[in-house]
C-alpha cells in the first residue's frame, strides 16, 4: 500500500542537505512525516523555560536569562583564551564558556544586560554548572522577530534536541513542513473518532506543534495517543486473527500414553489452578490452529514458609532459610532428594496449621499440602482451600495429614551413651550429656536409636501400653522433645499441663511404622513474616517439614509436552541461559524417571528420549542430540538459543515452550516455531510480574493464563547506590563492608558486566549499546555526544571480571579467598568453583551474570555490582535476589560512575528504593518505552511509540484493543478503512509485515 507522497518527502528537499543530515544522523528523522511526529517533549510559557535553579545535569536544556557578567581569561601561559559569561534569571546563576576563535562573536553580543535564549548540554566544571559553547538567540533589539514573537505571545514547544540541533532550530524546521500536515492520512475510522470525541489528525498535528492554549495540547495528545494505541492494537488483532487461520496439527490427548503413565505415578492430584490451566492448554492443542498462550507464574513460586520453618534433611531438621540448590532433603516416602530451586518471596501473610495432637506448622496461604479425607481420598490443597473448607457438615475436621515415613537420621554428633540408657536417665530426672533435654545427636539419630530412647524415657518416667504411652510430669523442654520423637517415628503426641509447671505427654507409637494421621483442626493467622519456598527434584515434588508432608508442584508445561509426544509430535523448551536449560533438563528427567529413557536400556516402553542442546556441548553429544531430533527419537528437547540455529531440524515439532519470555525478542521465539512442518503450538512462560498494560501490548498476540501467585518481591535486602566517581571514598567503604561480612562468617559476590580476556573491546557493550540500538541511534551520534560525563562513562569498556578480581586480590580484599566465575569457563571448572563457594571454601566470588539464575548460597550476604548502570532493571533485581537468602540480612551495593542527575543514576536509585517486582517491572518498562513492542528493538529500528506511555495510558490501550478487535473481526482485510491500511504500512516495514503474517 502506497504512503502519501507529501509525508514521504525527504527532508533534504525542504530543509536543505546540512540540516536534513543532522536530523537524520542524530535524531533519526528522514522524512516530512518523521519530523511531524517528532513531538515537543514539553512547552514553555513566557519566563517559564528551564529555571537556572532547576537545571538537570547532562541534559540538553533551553534557558532564557540575562547576562550578568562576561570576561575573557587567558590560560596555558597566555597561549589560549576563553570567554566566561555568567547568566542569571532571578532563580539562579549559570556559567557559559567559549574557547579559541569561537569567543569573538559572543564577546561582542553577550554583554551585561543582554537577554537571550541559550541551548546546550549541562555539565559540571569546578563544582559549577556550565554550558560549553552553547547556541544562543538574542531576545532584545537584535533578536530574530519570529523567536521573539514565539517567546512573547505563545506556548513555546521544547523539542527533544541534540548538541548539533537546538530546540528552536528544530522548531523552525517544523514550521517549514507543518503545511504538509494537511496531507496526513487519518487512520481512525470516522465513527470511532466521533464516538470518542477525538479531533481530526491534521488538527492534532497543528495543535501539538503550535498550540494556542493548554487545552490544545491536551486535545492533540489525546488524539495522537489513540493513533498509536489503535494502529498497534489493529496490528496485533490482525496477527491474532491470522494465526487462528493458520493450519496446525491438532495434538489431541491420547489415552494410555506417556502422559497417563506420568500422571499415574504422581502421589497427588493436581491443584484446581493447575487443572484449570491444563484444560485451557489441552483445549488449545486439540484445535487445527496454533495455540498462542502466555502462562504467568513461576514454578513453585507461590508456596512459601517462614525462614525458621524446619525442613527434614538426612542430618536432621534444618531451617528453611538454610536451604540451597543441592541440599539433600527427605521426601514423604523416606527417599532422599535434592533441592533444585530456592525462591525468596519477601514478606507475606503467614498462617499456622494446628493438628489434632496440638502440633503446628507455619506457611503462606498458597502452600500446598498432601491431605486426605474419607470422602475424596488423597488430594493436594492450598492453605487457603483448607481454611475455606476446614470442617464437614457434621462440624468435624474434614482433612487429615499423614505422617512421613520414619527415616534414619545422623547429624554426625557423638553419642556417648546407649540410647535406651540415656532415655532411662532422662526419664528419671537426670540430665543429658550436653545438659539439654535430648541432645541433637540423639534426636537426629537412626530410627532404632530414637525408638530405644523413647522406650527408655517411658520405662523410667511413665508407662507403655502396647503402642500407647504416657510420660508423666516431665520438664517442659523434655516433654517437647518426647513429643517430637514420637511424631518423628510416625506417631502422635499430645501435651497437657501437670503439677509444678511440668508437662504430661500422651503418645501413640505405631510399632509397625504405619503412621497415625492427624486431623487439621484449625488454621490461624500469624501475621507478615519473611518467607521462601523450595522446589525438590523428585517425582513427588514433596518434602517433609516438621513431619508434615508438603509439596511444590507446577508441572503444567511438562504435561503439555507429554501430551504432544503422545500425539506423535515433539516438544521444545527454549531457556535463556545454559544454567536454566540444564536445570530444566535435570528437573524434567528426574520427574519422568524411566519415562525419559525411551528406546534406552532400562527405559519405559511408553517413554521418550529427553535431550539437552546448548552451545557449550561437546561435538559428539551435540551430534547425537541433533540426530535424535531429526529422527524423532527424542520427543522432548530442552535448550538455549542453540535450538534456533539452522542446523537444528525436527522430525515433527508440535509444541514450543518459551521460558522467561522477557529475555527473548519476538523474532527469536518465532525462529524456533518456523522449524515445524506446520506452525507448532506455542506456550510462553514468564515469572516476571507483568502489568496488565504490558500484557495487552507486548504480549497482545497471546491468550493469557495465570497460575497461582506471581512472586511478591524478594527477601528483605538493603540496597544502596555507590557513586564511585563523585565519591570514591564510598567505593572504598563498599570493600570495607565486604570485609566485614566475611569477618562475620559470611560470603560475597562481586558482579561485572564483562569477562575481560579476549573479548572485542571495540564492539558496543552492555546496556548502553542496547539502549542506543533500541533508540535507533547510529554510531556517529555516540561520538558526537561524547562530551558529557555520562557518554564518556558509556564509551569506557565495561568493567571486567578478570581485571576486577586481580585488583581486589592485590588491593582492598587482599588476604581473602577470591575466585572468578564466568560463562567461558569449562563446565567442570564452573561446577568446581560453585561447589567450593557453596561449601564456604571461598569468601568472594567475582562473576558475570551467570549467577543470575540457578545459584543459591544462603551464607552469601553481600553483593557488589560494578557498572550497575550497564544492567537492566529486571536483571539487577534478579542478581540482587542471590543474597539475603539465609537468616542474615542481605546487602546489595550498586556501583556506578554515572553523574548524580543522569537518567542511569535515577534508574539505579529506583531499583535501590523498592523490592516489589511489579513496581520494578513498571520502572523497567518506563526505561525501555522507546523499545518497540513488536520486536523492532532487536533490529535497531526506532520506536513506533512516541506519545503513548504504556504504563500510564492503560485506559487508552484497553479501549483501543477492544475497538481494534471488533473492527478486525468484522473486516479482517480492512477494506472499509484504506487510511488505516496506509497507517499500518507506515508502522510496519516490509520485513515486519512478513513477520506479522508468518505467525
Amino acid at each position: 500500500m502506497e504512503r502519501v507522497a507529501a509525508l514521504d518527502e525527504p527532508l533534504k528537499k525542504i530543509l536543505g542537505g546540512t540540516t536534513a543530515k543532522v536530523l537524520a544522523e542524530h535524531l533519526g528523522l528522514e522524512t516530512v512525516g518523521d519530523l511531524l511526529h517528532h513531538y515537543p517533549r514539553r512547552y514553555a510559557e513566557r519566563g517559564e523555560l528551564t529555571r537556572l535553579s532547576d537545571l538537570p545535569l547532562d541534559e540538553h536544556v533551553t534557558v532564557v536569562a540575562r547576562v550578568a557578567d562576561a570576561r575573557v581569561l587567558s590560560f596555558n601561559h597566555g597561549r589560549g583564551q576563553r570567554l566566561e559569561v555568567t547568566l542569571t534569571d532571578g532563580s539562579g546563576r549559570l556559567q557559559l564558556v567559549f574557547f579559541g576563535k569561537g569567543i569573538h562573536k559572543p564577546h561582542k553580543e553577550l554583554v551585561p544586560g543582554r537577554r537571550a535564549m541559550f541551548a546546550g548540554k549541562v555539565s559540571v566544571f569546578n563544582r559549577k554548572l556550565q554550558l560549553a559553547h552553547p547556541e544562543y538567540a538574542l531576545l532584545d533589539q537584535d533578536a530574530d522577530s519570529g523567536a521573539v514573537d514565539a517567546f512573547a505571545n505563545q506556548l513555546m514547544p521544547i523539542y527533544p534536541a541534540c548538541q548539533q540541533m537546538a530546540s528552536w532550530k528544530i522548531a523552525k524546521a517544523v514550521d517549514a513542513v507543518l503545511p504538509s500536515a494537511q496531507d496526513a492520512v487519518d487512520p481512525l475510522p470516522p465513527a470511532l473518532r466521533e464516538g470518542r470525541g477525538l479531533v481530526p489528525l491534521t488538527e492534532a498535528l497543528l495543535k501539538i506543534h503550535r498550540p494556542g492554549t493548554k487545552a490544545d495540547i491536551a486535545d492533540a495528545r489525546a488524539r495522537l495517543k489513540w493513533d498509536e494505541a489503535f494502529v498497534l492494537q489493529v496490528a496485533l488483532a490482525r496477527r491474532r486473527l491470522a494465526e487462528t487461520q493458520l493450519p496446525a496439527v491438532p495434538r489431541r490427548l491420547s489415552p494410555g500414553g506417556i502422559l497417563d503413565a506420568f500422571d499415574a505415578r504422581l502421589p497427588f492430584t493436581l491443584t484446581e489452578g493447575q487443572s484449570k490451566v491444563s484444560r485451557e492448554i489441552f483445549d488449545d492443542l486439540a484445535t487445527e490452529h496454533p495455540m498462542h498462550r502466555l502462562l504467568q507464574g513461576e514454578v513453585g513460586s507461590g508456596k512459601a514458609q517462614p525462614l525458621d520453618a524446619l525442613v527434614l534433611t538426612p542430618r536432621g531438621f534444618r531451617p528453611m532459610g538454610e536451604m540451597a540448590p543441592g541440599t539433600e532433603v527427605v521426601v514423604p516416602s523416606g527417599e532422599i532428594a535434592l533441592v533444585d530451586g530456592v525462591f525468596p518471596q519477601g514478606e507475606r501473610e503467614v498462617w499456622r496449621l494446628v493438628l489434632a495432637d496440638g502440633s503446628a506448622i507455619e506457611c503462606d496461604d498458597e502452600h500446598l499440602w498432601i491431605v486426605s479425607s474419607r470422602a475424596t481420598g488423597e488430594r493436594v490443597l492450598t492453605t487457603r482451600e483448607l481454611r475455606s473448607a476446614l470442617r464437614g457438615e457434621d462440624g468435624r475436621p474434614r482433612w487429615s495429614i499423614a505422617p512421613a515415613t520414619p527415616v534414619d537420621l545422623d547429624d554426625g554428633g557423638h553419642r556417648p551413651l546407649e540410647p535406651y540408657a540415656l532415655g532411662r536417665t532422662l526419664g528419671a530426672g537426670g540430665a543429658g550429656p550436653t545438659g539439654r533435654a535430648v541432645p541433637d545427636a540423639y534426636r537426629n539419630a537412626p530410627v532404632k536409636d530414637r525408638r530405644a530412647l523413647l522406650h527408655g524415657l517411658l520405662d523410667a518416667g511413665g508407662e507403655r501400653r502396647g503402642t500407647d504411652g504416657i510420660l508423666r510430669a516431665a520438664p517442659a523442654p523434655l516433654a517437647a522433645d518426647v513429643a517430637w520423637l514420637a511424631r518423628s517415628l510416625g506417631g502422635t503426641a499430645r501435651t497437657a499441663p501437670a503439677d509444678d509447671g511440668r508437662v504430661e505427654v500422651a503418645l501413640t507409637l505405631p510399632e509397625a511404622g504405619a503412621g497415625c494421621e492427624r486431623a487439621v483442626v484449625a488454621v490461624e493467622h500469624v501475621g507478615r513474616r519473611p518467607v521462601q519456598c523450595i522446589s525438590v527434584a523428585h517425582p513427588s515434588h514433596a518434602y517433609v517439614t516438621d513431619h508434615f508432608t508438603v509439596t511444590h508442584n507446577t508441572m503444567v508445561a511438562l504435561r503439555a509436552m507429554l501430551g504432544v509426544v503422545d500425539s506423535g509430535g515433539q516438544a521444545a523448551m527454549l531457556a535463556p541461559t545454559e544454567v536454566l536449560a540444564q536445570q530444566h533438563h535435570r528437573s524434567v528427567t528426574e520427574m519422568m524417571g524411566d519415562l525419559a529413557e525411551g528406546g534406552m536400556l532400562g527405559g519405559s516402553e511408553k517413554g521418550t528420549k529427553v535431550v539437552l542442546l546448548t552451545g557449550s556441548m561437546g561435538a559428539p553429544a551435540r551430534r547425537q542430540a541433533l540426530l535424535d531430533l531429526v529422527t524423532g527419537e527424542a520427543g522432548i528437547v530442552i535448550g538455549t538459543h542453540a535450538l534456533i540455529e539452522d542446523v537444528v531440524q525436527f522430525h515433527d515439532l508440535g509444541l514450543v515452550v518459551v521460558d522467561e519470555q522477557h529475555r527473548f525478542g519476538v523474532e527469536q521465539r518465532d525462529a524456533l516455531r518456523s522449524k515445524g512442518k506446520q506452525p507448532p503450538h506455542l506456550l510462553v512462560m514468564t515469572a516476571t510480574p507483568i502489568p496488565r498494560t504490558v500484557a495487552m501490548t507486548v504480549f497482545g498476540d497471546l491468550e493469557t493464563s495465570v497460575l497461582d501467585q506471581l512472586p511478591a518481591g524478594r527477601s528483605p535486602i538493603a540496597s544502596h547506590v555507590v557513586p564511585a566517581k563523585d565519591k570514591p571514598h564510598f567505593l572504598a567503604r563498599a570493600w570495607e563492608r565486604v570485609r566485614e561480612e566475611v569477618t562475620a562468617g559470611h560470603q560475597a559476590y562481586v558482579v561485572c558486566p564483562r569477562i575481560g580476556d579476549d573479548e572485542d573491546e571495540s564492539a558496543p557493550k552492555g546496556k548502553a549499546a542496547k539502549e542506543k540500538a533500541a533508540k535507533g541511534k547510529k554510531p556517529k551520534e555516540a561520538s558526537a555526544e561524547a562530551s558529557s560525563p555520562e557518554d564518556l562513562a558509556e564509551k569506557r569498556p565495561p568493567l571486567a571480571v578478570l581485571d576486577i578480581a586481580e585488583q581486589l586480590q592485590k588491593g582492598p580484599l587482599a588476604g581473602l579467598r577470591v575466585a572468578v566465575l564466568h560463562g567461558r569457563m569449562a563446565p567442570d571448572d564452573k561446577d568446581e568453583v560453585m561447589r567450593r563457594f557453596a561449601a564456604g571454601e571461598l569468601d568472594v566470588l567475582v562473576a558475570t551474570t551467570v549467577i543470575e539464575v540457578g545459584v543459591n548460597v544462603p551464607n552469601a550476604t553481600a553483593m557488589v555490582i560494578m557498572d550497575a548502570d550497564r544492567f537492566g532493571v529486571s536483571q539487577l533485581h534478579q542478581l540482587r535476589g542471590r543474597v539475603g537468602r539465609g537468616s542474615a540480612p542481605g546487602l546489595c551495593l550498586l556501583v556506578s560512575e554515572m553523574p548524580e542527575a543522569s537518567p542511569a543514576r535515577a534508574r539505579l536509585a529506583a531499583v535501590a528504593g523498592t523490592l516489589d517486582g511489579f513496581e520494578l517491572s513498571r520502572i523497567d518498562l518506563e526505561q525501555r518505552r522507546e523499545g518497540d513492542v513488536l520486536g523492532q528493538a532487536q533490529s535497531g529500528v526506532r520506536s513506533s511509540l512516541r506519545m503513548l506511555a504504556v504504563i500510564d495510558d492503560e485506559e487508552v490501550i484497553a479501549a483501543a484493543r477492544e475497538e481494534a478487535t471488533a473492527l478486525v473481526t468484522a473486516d479482517p482485510e480492512l477494506t472499509g478503512c484504506p487510511e488505516l491500511r496506509t497507517a499500518l504500512s507506515a508502522l510496519l516495514d516490509e520485513e515486519r509485515e512478513q513477520y506479522l503474517d508468518k505467525g
